[in-house]
Formats: structure tokens, sequence, C-alpha cells
């Protein structure tokens, strides 16, 4: 009875197990964006520090997230994607449990930042693993939609999961990452090794692009105590600068470059980048800001917070499968277009609700904000990747996926610095209505490649 169960198991497990191991992967690191924002007030309770403090708490693991987006992708390739995983699981795993139990706010920020660099290990090398176990295009394309599936999970329960472990302790937001991280680690025995590829690093335009966003994020963030015209601030704007100029000339100049520039030369898909690092920033910010309105000035418990924020995390989640489908029916700007503008709206319609509004409300406006970035980003992706060369494809993804990585740490940390310039629901109004107000311009701006993208109808 038992031979032929592991003869069976032997043939059936190795794809599975490829598939949940990624994810699984997916699935924590989407959950480690989201779950931490309600439980910030009580951080501040526990460990003490002021707003740039509990920015830092966020942007720390996005922008090591961001930064090494296409390193880890090079690495999975050179080491091969089962080993870089493992790798990047157990970083993971470990600052977890250094998150959990922080006994001060610069250790967590420290550890937050450690953890990021376990994601962007983790990512590139979960779907690699789908690449290597599924052969068949149409197979592959389904594991593709449940590796996304553990993201869109990850996103609508991570508000109110985190809510609900911050009732009890909110240091358990992070030790849930550790039976999560271990029963991959576990599947993950289970998986074939995987092949490995020469693949040279880039290390000078690496440590330039860690330099240029670090810099510019830690100038925007202190600035708002500091003064944007201090000399400490001033320089870290200089360092960005310089250290911009330099990852620009590695990428140019260098044998090996992570970004061929030559990329950013199509109109298509630069402005795709723009809106994808603005619509990010948007969605980040909100989550963010909202977090704090809703327990500080509202005085609603973190699980309170978490269960508001499910109606649009929620409907993200429902709403993700048609977004394919549409986007066959309209085409892909027209698309990118309708997600702005719905999120705008709801930008909009925030901004203008009085402070005391219905919180119920301020939760129904909070729906757009999230449907429509999520409207834009298999568009976003597309136009990329059409207006590419084949060869191009993988280093395009990684720039998409960077550029919104990246603007989710711009976005928690400009709408931060404007929220600590001045009265929290000034600086929250004045964020939301320049944001919309951007969003806006970006529509014109991306309607203007109507030309590059001819919808298919059905």
């Amino acid at each position: 009875m038992s031979v032929p169960t592991v003869s069976r198991l032997a043939v059936v497990v190795p794809p599975r197990a490829s598939l949940i191991v990624a994810m699984l992967g997916f699935f924590v690191v989407a959950l480690d964006a989201q779950i931490v924002n309600v439980a910030l007030p009580e951080i501040r309770n526990d460990l003490g520090g002021g707003l740039s403090g509990l920015q830092w708490v966020v942007t720390g693991y996005t922008l090591m997230f961001s930064a090494l987006q296409l390193f880890a992708g090079t690495l999975s390739d050179r080491a091969g994607a089962r080993r870089a995983y493992g790798l990047g699981m157990l970083v993971f795993i470990v600052a977890s449990a250094a998150c959990a139990l922080t006994p001060t706010l610069p250790v967590l920020i420290a550890a937050r930042i450690v953890q990021g660099i376990g994601a962007a290990l983790i990512t590139p090398a979960s779907l690699a693993l789908i690449r290597e176990a599924y052969h068949d295009p149409a197979a592959r394309g389904r594991a593709i939609v449940y590796w996304g599936l553990g993201g869109s999970v990850a996103a609508a329960a991570g508000p109110v999961l985190g809510g609900l472990l911050t009732q009890l302790d909110w240091r358990l937001i992070f030790f849930v990452n550790l039976p999560v991280g271990a029963s991959a680690l576990i599947v993950l025995s289970r998986v074939a090794r995987s092949s490995r590829h020469s693949a040279p690093f880039d290390w000078a335009g690496q440590i330039a692009a860690v330099a240029a966003l670090a810099a510019l994020t830690y100038g925007i963030i202190e600035g708002a105590e500091a003064g944007y015209g201090s000399p400490a601030i001033l320089t870290l704007f200089g360092i960005s600068a310089i250290s911009l100029v330099a990852f620009i000339v590695t990428q140019s100049r260098g044998r090996h470059p992570m970004i061929p520039l030559d990329l950013f030369r199509s109109h298509a898909v630069s402005t795709a980048l723009v809106i994808a690092v603005v619509t990010m920033a948007a969605f980040y910010g909100i989550v963010f800001m909202q977090s704090l309105y809703f327990q500080q000035e509202r005085g609603y418990s973190a699980l309170e917070t978490g269960l508001l924020f499910l109606p649009m995390t929620a409907l993200v989640a429902i709403l993700n499968p048609w977004v394919a489908r549409l986007m066959t029916r309209f085409g892909h700007v027209a698309m990118i277009a309708a997600g702005q503008l719905i999120m705008a709206a709801g930008l909009a319609g925030l901004c203008l609700l009085p402070a005391n509004a219905p919180v119920l409300l301020v939760a129904a406006f909070m729906i757009p904000v999230g449907v429509g970035g999520s409207f834009t980003v298999p568009p976003i992706i597309a136009q990329v990747m059409d207006n590419v060369a084949a060869e191009q494809a993988g280093t395009a993804s990684g720039v998409v996926n960077t550029a919104r990585q990246v603007g989710g740490s711009m976005g928690v940390a400009i709408f931060g610095a404007v929220l600590a310039s001045g009265e929290f629901m000034t600086g929250l109004r004045a964020s939301l209505g320049a944001t919309a107000a951007v969003l806006v311009i970006l529509v014109v701006a991306s309607l203007a490649l109507q030309h590059r993208s001819q919808p298919t109808t059905n």
C-alpha cells in the first residue's frame, strides 16, 4: 500500500511543492508590507519615537525590498532559485524573530531593513521556481495566477490580522512569520535542485542605487523635523544626486549593467514606469496615513482599524481576476487611465470629507483608491512588455517591480513628511489632494500612448 503512495508523490509533489513554496514566499513577503501599519500606534506607545520612527518601520522594509530586486534576480540565476529562496527565507525568519524580540525602536528598524533584504531574495526566486517546475505554458500561467493569489490574500488579510494580533501584543505580527517561513523551508526540501547560470553582478550599480534611494528617503523623512534647508539634509540630497549620477554612469558604461538604459528610450515604457511609481506611492501612503487617522484621530482600536481596511483590500483581491478580461477588451491604455481616474476620485473624496465624517463613509472612499490602483498593475506590466525586445522581458519585469516598490517607499516617506510638517488633518488633506491632482495629470500622459497600444476586442 505504501509503495504506490510514495511513487505517486514522487511524480506529483515536485511541481506542487514548487508552487506551494512560491505562494508561501509571496504571501509572507506581501503580508509584512501590510500587517505592520495598523500596529504603528502600539509600537510607538511601547518603544517610543515620533512619526519619523514609524515611517522607518515601514520604509526600512520597502526600501531594501525595492533596491535589491534586480540584484536578487541575478543572484537567483547565479546560485540557483532553490538556494536563493532558502537563503532569503532564512534571513527573513531570523529578521522577523529580531523584530518580535526588539528592545528598542532603532533595533526594530534595523531588523526591518534585514527583513527587506530577505524579501528581495525571496520574490524573484519564487517565480523562478515556478518557471523551472512547470514546463507547459498553460500550466505555468495557472501557477503564476495562484502565486499572485497568495499576494492578494496577504494584502486583504494583512490589516485585519495585524489588528487582531495587535489587540493581544503587537510583537505577534512578526512572530506569525516564523511558522509560515518554517513551513516553506520544509516544503522546499521536496523541490528539485535548481540549475545555476553564470550571471555577473553589477556591484557598482547596486551600491549606487542603494545609496541614492537611502539618502533620498532619509532626507525626506528626517527633513520634516530638521528642516529641508539644514546642512545635514542638503548633504543627504547631494549624496542622493551624486549616487544617482554614478548609477546612470555605471549602467551606461558598465560591462554588465542591471538596467540597460535604452529601456527608457521608449516613451511608452518611461510613462508606464512613472505611473507605476505614483500609483504605488498613493496606495502605500493611504494605508500608512489612514492607519494613523483611524487610531490617532478617531480613537479606534487596531482591530477596528483593520476591519475598516477590509472592504478596500478584499475587493482588490476579488476583482483582480477580472482585470485581465477588461484589459483584453478595452486595451492597456484605457485600463491604466481608468484605474488612475478611479483612484483619483477616491483620494479627492477622502480629501473633501470632514474630519468627523462617519468612519464607514471614510472606508467606502478608500475602496476606489485600492481598486483603481489594482486596475493599473497588469496593464502597466503588459504595456512595458509590449514595448521591449523579447530578450529584455526579464529585466523589464524586474524594473517594473522595482519601480512599484520604490513608489511605495517614497509614498510613505513623502506623505509622512507632509503630516509631520503641520496639523494632522491639514497634512492629510494636502497629501490626498496633491496625489489626486498628479494622477489626473498622468491620465493625460497615459492617453497619449493610445496609438502605441491598440485594444483587442473579443
